[in-house]
């Protein structure tokens, strides 16, 4: 994700494209931005030209040719006339800062729903790898400094540097022996900026770099609270993360220090040029320049309100800069999460109305990581209204089946079909809405009771929550709690047990209508009545339904049609209960160890 603290180019125009391509539907407020630059550059040397004519024309006396009469009414019909110039001037400021504030949050818009949306479709493998921290950094702190490439960064470089030139070009026209005089510092502030602009940079990338830090840490360290607080780990962790803080206030003073720096430079070379201006007008400018001796005094403050017109772009244009290239840094790695290819596929155009169920694996093999196969030649086919079961120690290969048959993840070799169709043909929309899944590990969202069952689907009235809710038999329990349907669980369910979550987990599988239901570990988090709760509904269920059932509870699976023993990610027996047992087998010594342990705690 360019991390590291690699210098950029400012200008990356490949960047620099793609970040336009999304301002293409706000091309007018682009437009007029770069329009609004070039009136504010035209409108820069207006007033000191107004000011060097009140003082040699107006002071003097030479009025002729103007609409008031005496020195007095010059003065004041070309104050009038600044005036007006100022009040136009602010009203073209303010459209243009506003326009291009604007155009940056409107892309900023844009560019996080394009990048949210392509989070919401990554293969989960991506999760595995990617700390959930950073992925929010890439969605919110980094798009956001992309909203600075436009309402700090390159359109306003653009009208800074245009207001540079047209003042300069008339300080030429006056006299270009007194500019060239009075850019005799800039030298000086040209070696200021580059070191400013360095050193800045690298403070940039160091807080960026920190900010994804602190987010990381703090996203897992509130997610596993429980766990810290249990194990009395509060110190430790927080001394941790005073390391990440640490790292990220030392990158910023890198950037306070440099300002402190740069600035005050600005002010000396600002200082010495007008310090020079004066001295060389001052010696004798008649004779060294074809400068009437009458106009000197407008010349020189002309050109001093020219300066502070040339320094107050180029105290901040540096800044901009780099504000600029940390867009740049910032674009590159929230592209590098929209070309990330490792997305779930959509191609399959296969949709039908309905779907029998039959479920079939043909030597499977399949990998997390490169050739470490979890999973080693499975076969095996559940007909149409048939459960199956899938027992076998942690870490056998159960979960990683169910996870490639909605895919979740994708196979290395071999094939998986529904209904004799291969799951790659299906649409992925139509191939998981028709698969229901219960998972161990229940996940409830911050919100009410019926909108994590039914998550937020328009479709699904409340009478089935109810019925559905009934059926498994958690409606009471619902009805008792404050708001019932409309209770607000917290985020993650902590209001509520690891069973009742479980149940509900239960009936929003339900509300789905699954052709084939998956239960994965479905009634280890219940207490034994909340499991009779949900063997019942299972019973019901599973009848007509074509069922995978993941269980460590063997009492749970006896009535499967099939159970299937795996270990090391390999099949080693399948058969009903009555057959595995007589086989004395794998399962065999399954059960006997588990009723075992049973038997020694009652």
């Amino acid at each position: 994700m360019s991390d590291s603290g690699t210098k950029k180019k400012v200008f990356n125009y490949s960047l620099l494209r793609r970040i336009f391509y999304f301002a293409r539907p706000y091309k007018n407020k682009f437009y007029g931005s770069l329009l609004l630059s070039i009136a504010l550059a035209v409108l820069a040397p207006i007033r000191p030209f107004l000011i060097q004519l009140t003082i040699n024309d107006g002071i003097k006396g030479d009025t002729a040719g103007h609409f008031m009469n005496g020195p007095g009414g010059f003065i004041i019909e070309v104050t009038i006339i600044q005036l007006v110039l100022l009040l136009i001037e602010t009203v073209c400021r303010f459209y243009f800062t506003f326009s291009t504030a604007s155009l940056g949050q409107s892309v900023v818009k844009d560019l996080r729903v394009t990048t949210y949306n392509k989070v919401l479709h990554l293969n989960l493998g991506q999760f595995d790898k990617t700390p959930i921290g950073t992925l929010t950094t890439r969605t919110i702190n980094d798009i956001e400094s992309i909203n600075d490439v436009f309402s700090d960064g390159l359109i306003p470089i653009i009208a800074d540097m245009l207001s540079i030139i047209s003042v300069l070009t008339y300080m030429f026209i006056v006299n270009w022996q007194l500019t060239l005089v009075c850019l005799a510092p800039f030298p000086l502030l040209m070696i200021a900026t580059y070191f400013f602009k360095e050193s800045v940079n690298k403070s940039f990338i160091q807080v960026r770099n920190a900010v994804a830090h602190l987010n990381a840490f703090v996203q897992e360290h509130i997610t596993g609270m429980a766990v810290v607080q249990a194990f009395a780990a509060e110190k430790r962790e927080y001394k941790k993360f005073d390391t990440i803080n640490k790292e990220h206030r030392n990158a910023n003073i890198k950037a306070i220090f440099a300002y402190s720096v740069f600035f005050p430079i600005v002010e000396l070379v600002m200082a010495l040029s007008i310090g020079l201006l004066v001295w060389w007008a001052a010696k004798d400018a008649i004779k060294l320049t074809d400068i009437k001796r009458e106009e000197i005094a407008g010349i020189i403050t002309s050109f001093i309100i020219c300066l502070n017109l040339l320094f107050r772009p180029l105290r901040v244009i540096a800044d901009k800069f780099n504000v600029l290239q940390m867009g740049m840094i910032a674009s590159e790695r929230v592209f590098k999460v929209l070309d990330n290819e490792d997305s779930a596929t959509n191609e399959g155009t296969y949709a039908p109305s309905t779907i029998k169920g039959k479920v079939e694996f043909d030597k499977v093999w399949f990998a997390y990581i490169d050739e470490q196969y979890v999973l080693k030649n499975i076969s095996f086919t559940i007909n149409p209204g048939e459960t199956l079961a899938i027992v076998g120690h942690t870490g056998s290969g159960k979960t990683s089946i169910i996870s490639l048959l909605n895919r979740l993840y994708h196979i290395q070799k071999g094939s998986i079909k529904i209904d004799d169709k291969n799951i790659e043909a299906y649409s992925l929309d139509t191939l998981r809405s028709r698969i229901g899944v219960v998972l161990q590990d229940v996940f409830l969202f911050s919100g009410s009771v019926i909108d994590n069952v039914t998550l937020r689907n328009p479709s699904i009235k409340k009478e089935a929550v109810i019925n559905a809710a009934k059926l498994i038999g958690i409606h009471d329990f619902i009805m008792q709690l404050p708001g019932n349907y409309d209770y607000n669980v917290m985020e993650r369910g902590a209001t509520l047990s690891l069973g009742q979550r479980q149940l509900l987990s239960f009936v929003r599988a339900l509300l789905y209508d699954p052709s084939i239901l998956i239960l994965d570990e479905a009634t280890s988090s219940v207490d034994t009545e909340s499991e009779n709760l949900i063997q019942h509904a299972i019973d019901t269920l599973i009848t007509g339904r074509t069922s995978i059932v993941i269980a460590h509870r063997l009492s749970t699976i006896r009535k499967a049609s099939k159970i299937m023993v795996l270990d090391k990610g390999e099949i080693k027996e399948i058969g009903n209960h009555e057959e595995l047992l007589a086989k004395q087998g794998f399962y065999y010594q399954l059960h006997k160890m588990q009723f075992e342990q049973k038997a020694k705690m009652d």
